[in-house]
């Protein structure tokens, strides 16, 4: 089952691409007294990840920011790929780009999408989800192959 509104987000250590290089964080302390829109992709450097999914929420962060909330993206993608991805899409600091390399807080949040059929194996579901103090408030979960509800500007919109 995966995680609803009003779920607490799963306390797991991801990596997280820093100023300072990669470090690892546990989830309660990214979310811990934050409002937060964590937005996950299938893979860094993929097509609508790489092309809108990413770009809209760096293009929209300063919306975000002022609306005092925090942008972090996920992807089961190791640190180097994360930050090798940031450093190509300009993402700005403040942005943080998480790396769930094993997809364990992916599948503890039972957004896990099965890419084996297409060489990738395990990946995160393309999703948004808007958190006040590790609560989920908001989910918007893609059906498969649709890029829409978790869109930087649909997440902005909810958010008004």
């Amino acid at each position: 089952m995966s995680i609803q509104i009003g779920d607490t987000l799963p306390d797991i250590q991801l990596q997280k691409v820093g100023i300072d290089g990669i470090e690892p964080v546990d989830a309660a302390s990214l979310f811990a007294g934050k409002n937060v829109v964590l937005f996950a992709v299938p893979g860094a450097f993929t097509p609508t990840c790489s092309e809108q999914h990413l770009p809209g929420f760096v293009e929209h962060f300063e919306a975000f920011r002022a609306k005092g909330i925090e942008i972090a993206c996920l992807s089961v993608n190791d640190p180097f790929v994360m930050q090798a991805w940031a450093q190509m899409q300009q993402v700005p600091a403040g942005l943080h780009m998480l790396a769930d390399g094993n997809g364990d807080f992916t599948r503890a949040l039972g957004l896990e999408l099965d890419a084996t059929g297409y060489g990738m194996g395990l990946r995160a579901k393309r999703f948004a989800l808007y958190a006040e103090d590790g609560v989920v408030k908001q989910l918007h979960v893609e059906a498969p192959g649709e890029f829409r509800v978790s869109a930087a500007g649909y997440v902005l919109e909810q958010l008004a």
